[in-house]
């Protein structure tokens, strides 16, 4: 017998006085094959009982029947945009079924949605979560019409912008690179194109997005302030399709189909930007060398191997190229592949087995006539995940766990041709291994309680070979020890409690709060004012300490007009532990000891979120306000005092509508208002031979002006059959043409040289963009 199958045995005792038959089995949409995640399964002869489908589809619901009763009972299950299934399912023993849901017609959801978990926002007791649609991304209005997941989500209350030309965003006070981002599971360390212009998402090849802001439950670890999971499509396993669209700036394909129909799937997307195409039409040898485009593709396939085991094979690989004629080039990169299993023991144990791989590197190439250096990094990981899944009975559910990820972080290897001023120079490599098990309790102990906890214990380990320094406050070393290939140097080890609760005060109303300690071991370093792709990772060492965070929350969840509308307002206090500045003038690449330039404290960040949302009708849309501080108090910065992050946006405002016109007309607006994020101006300046020196005092003691953008799109819908659809979107970016700041340089008066100027400069203005998109 396995190990596993003990697990029951030991963790539920039966009941004499009852029978307690499992129904299981999965949930996919009968026109696809795609598996539903979080679709809902009630019992119509037993009110308030029911569960939801997990990641892969699955549900298991264990029944308390009395003896000599009919052994028979009523399940309804039901998605949002499908139509609901009614079925009369035998109980004599454990049952499996397999449901397919149909989907509903659009002009008719408002009937169609007839789910329990239509207030699962009242009766979930994780807090902070958020799961967009891929129609209401698909209608959100974004730059040059591309649909984009990282800035659909920055919509939404507690999520922050790093502003235009950047995908990073920020989460209750984090920095940009607290946010874990997982594709398919595996992690994503740049999402960004085009320097920040669009996400790394191809819209095509994605089924679902959830955001966890708040209590995330125990398996999702890394990172301090939010977890973004975002999962491929399956493909159709009923038929081969296609979609495809054309924009002013980038074309994207997909296709899908069955590997064998009922049996197993794939689908396949790709995307590419052409602006380079028009530079090489130019005449002029200055601009026709130049390039200035990304593509990536996404696929993935998946096939049914038994009653209780399938397999999914899902990958990544996109990449950007930037260059300036032969003189300068950028090149960087994501590559993520994931291979799964899942295995169902039994009616209540389910199993997903992960193998994982993530890449990114960048390469930048600066030549001139006499000489040529190439400056390239790498981060690397491998990682195996096994999670369980045990559903004791309707009132109990246990996940337990357990990950181990190898990262191999290689921080610079500079190659400098002989002629170069520059020596080649490689740096050392550095070796981690950080590994994590975990469980959580989903407990429901009466209908107006819902618990979850749990604790995650994470270790990190750093390994030789390498040299091993130590500095004193000023950054200077102080000794250094080397360590051979393989030689534990330093294991932390911490634990990470988590609890969410939510109590249900009435049928459409809850209070809910929550704990969680977040550790990050993994650092990204950067001095700039907005994140770009040659940012440097570094692990924790002897110097430099895990990250910590804890989060208190507290939160009050309303629905109205039969759970149409629904509001929220969320409280939040996040202490931060460990947290890294930079001394002035640090420099961050290609520097061995980086690590003496770097200044440790700690944070705090604090904030009201409020929420309001029309999720049904022919009229949808959201409203969000956050009202928010973050601070840090960072040994040898302002006098050792608090001082705002540069991630400090004090107001910011979301406002989302989407109108679907009639059965061809869908037209969409959004407004966003931020008040400037904190930024470091001069105070002063100097001459020094001849040229004038600023002269800086108080670390980001200054805003940036306020930002707000007015963007509209409209979408007509041409043709549509069965299997076919032909449709036109137009939008407009910046509607009303504010010039927002994207920086503020000082330089002299060219008409007087006492007087200093600031000089602000605007990214974009106004920006149409038209995108015909096709079905087949």
């Amino acid at each position: 017998m396995h190990p596993l199958r003990l697990l029951p045995l030991l963790i539920s005792i039966p009941a004499f006085s009852q029978s307690r038959p499992t129904i299981h089995g999965s949930i996919r949409d009968n026109s696809s094959g795609e598996a539903l995640i979080g679709a809902a399964i009630t019992i119509i002869e037993q009110p308030g009982t029911g569960t939801v489908s997990n990641a892969y589809g699955f549900f298991s619901l264990t029944l308390s029947i009395p003896r000599n009763t009919p052994a028979a009972t009523t399940i309804v299950a039901s998605f949002i945009g499908y139509q609901p299934d009614t079925l009369h399912v035998a109980l004599q023993s454990d049952t499996l079924i397999d449901i397919r849901l149909d989907p509903g017609d659009p002009q008719l959801q408002t009937a169609v949605v007839s789910a329990l978990k239509k207030d699962a926002n009242i009766t979930n007791p994780i807090m902070g979560v958020q799961k967009l649609s891929i129609n209401e991304i698909k209608n959100v209005p974004v730059l040059f019409g591309e649909k984009d997941i990282l800035k659909t989500i920055q919509l939404l209350p507690g999520i922050k912008s790093a502003g235009d030309g950047n995908s990073g965003f920020y989460v209750r006070g984090g920095a940009s690179d607290q946010n874990l981002i997982l594709l398919d599971e595996a992690t994503v360390y740049n999402p960004d194109h085009l320097l920040g212009f669009f996400s790394t998402f191809n819209s095509d090849a994605i089924k679902d997005v959830t955001v966890y802001k708040g209590g995330m439950p125990s398996d999702y670890g890394g990172r301090l302030s939010s977890v973004v999971d975002i999962k491929m499509n399956d493909g159709s396993d009923q038929r081969f399709s296609g979609s495809g669209g054309i924009g002013l700036i980038a074309s994207h394909l997909n296709f899908e189909g069955p590997i064998k129909k009922d049996e197993g799937s794939f689908t396949i997307s790709g995307r590419r930007t052409y602006a380079d195409l028009f530079l090489h039409l130019s005449k002029d040898t200055n601009i026709n060398k130049d390039q200035l485009y990304f593509y990536d593709i996404n696929a993935k396939a998946n096939y049914k191997l038994s009653a209780n085991d399938r397999v999914y094979l899902s990958g990544y690989f996109g990449k950007d190229k930037l260059g300036v004629s032969d003189v300068f080039g950028l090149q960087y990169g994501n590559t993520t592949a994931t291979i799964r299993w899942n295995h169902t023991f039994n009616s209540r144990l389910f199993s997903n087995t992960s193998l994982i791989y993530s890449n990114y590197s960048y390469v930048i190439n600066l030549n001139n006539t006499t000489s040529a250096i190439n400056l390239t990094s790498t981060i690397r990981d491998f990682s195996l995940k096994e999670d369980l899944q045990y559903y004791i009975d309707q009132k109990n559910t246990l996940h337990l766990g357990l990950q181990t990820t190898q990262h191999t972080l290689i921080p610079g290897v500079l190659d400098a041709t002989q002629s170069s001023s520059f020596n080649s120079v490689s740096l050392p490599k550095k070796y981690d291994l950080e590994s994590a098990t975990y469980f959580s309790h989903e407990w429901s102990p009466n209908s107006a309680l819902h618990v979850n906890y749990g604790l995650r214990l994470t270790g990190f380990t750093i390994f030789g070979p390498g040299t091993f320094y130590n500095y004193d406050k000023a950054g200077n070393t102080t000794d250094s020890t080397t360590w051979s290939a393989g030689h534990i140097v330093k294991t932390y080890f911490n634990p990470e409690p988590r609890l969410s609760a939510s109590y249900r005060l009435h049928a459409s109303s809850s209070i809910k709060v929550a704990y969680t300690r977040n550790i990050q071991n993994l650092h990204l370093l950067s001095n700039s004012t907005s994140n770009n792709p040659t940012d440097l990772w570094i692990p924790s060492s002897n110097n430099v300490k895990p990250e910590i965070a804890d989060q208190v929350s507290l939160g009050y969840f309303k629905n109205l007009d039969n759970n149409q509308y629904e509001l929220s307002a969320e409280a939040y206090y996040k202490a931060m532990q460990n947290q890294i500045d930079y001394k002035n003038g640090a420099q961050l690449r290609a520097n061995a000891n980086v690590e003496a330039d770097l200044l440790f404290g700690k944070g705090r960040a604090y904030g009201l979120e409020l929420f309001g949302k029309k999720k049904t009708g022919p009229v949808t849309g959201w409203i969000s306000y956050t009202l928010s501080r973050t601070q840090l108090k960072i040994d040898g910065i302002n006098n050792d005092s608090w001082y705002p992050a540069r991630q400090d946006i004090t107001h910011d405002v979301s406002i989302v509508g989407i109108w679907q016109a009639s059965k061809k007309w869908t037209l969409s607006a959004t407004w966003v208002y931020n008040t400037g994020s904190a930024v470091t101006f001069p105070n002063g300046k100097y001459e020094v031979d001849g040229q004038i020196a600023y002269y800086y005092t108080q670390r980001n003691a200054y805003r940036m002006p306020a930002y707000h953008r007015l963007d509209l799109a409209a979408t007509i819908v041409t043709k549509k059959t069965a299997h076919k659809e032909n449709s036109w979107t137009f939008s407009v970016y910046n509607a009303y043409d504010r010039s927002n700041p994207y920086s503020i340089q000082f330089q002299q008066d060219p008409t007087d040289a006492s007087r200093t100027q600031a000089v602000q400069y605007t990214l974009f203005k106004i920006v149409p963009s038209v995108t015909y998109n096709y079905k087949f």
